[in-house]
């Protein structure tokens, strides 16, 4: 069976549409907000361009939903942090961020809080394993992993204005 084409449609100030056509030609829609929320949209079978369900999804119901469709048990390198006791979260540093400009260093969020930034997503692509030295930037996002109350720390520390 061939594997589906997807074609991708940028959405400006909205986000990005990606559509898809199933091996029963069905149209198939999901628009990833800038917020990180999605929109889902099945068309009609008889009018594939008249919408004929849309459901609008937050953030983590999306994450919810990959995983469901994804199960990560089919996976057996994936490493479950949730088993350890562990959490893994993306944190977003805004542009009016005490931080903004500063070392990843001079949070010191690891020695308060015990979490490890393992990346730091920038417009420019992921950097692994920033180094203390690391200088963030507004719009970085921070992903840390660490205890559910250290991430919550961590999240508190880089929230600051």
């Amino acid at each position: 069976m061939p594997i589906p084409r997807v074609r991708t449609t940028n959405l400006p100030g909205v986000g990005v549409q990606y559509d898809l056509t199933t091996r029963e030609q069905r149209h198939l829609s999901v628009i990833a907000h800038r917020d990180g929320s999605r929109s889902l949209n099945v068309y009609r079978a008889d009018d594939p361009d008249a919408c004929a369900h849309a459901l609008h999804l937050t953030a983590a119901e999306s994450e919810a939903l990959t995983d469901a469709l994804t199960p990560a048990h089919h996976s057996p390198g994936v490493l479950h942090t949730t088993d350890l006791g562990l959490v893994a979260e993306r944190i977003p540093l805004g542009g009016s961020s005490y931080w903004n400009g500063r070392l990843l260093g001079d949070t010191r969020m690891r020695t308060a809080t015990g979490v490890s930034v393992v990346a730091v997503l920038r417009r420019t692509g992921a950097l692994p394993s920033p180094a203390p030295d690391f200088r963030l930037a507004g719009g970085d996002t921070l992903i840390v992993i660490g205890t559910r109350e250290g991430v919550d720390a961590a999240a508190a520390i880089l929230g600051r204005e």
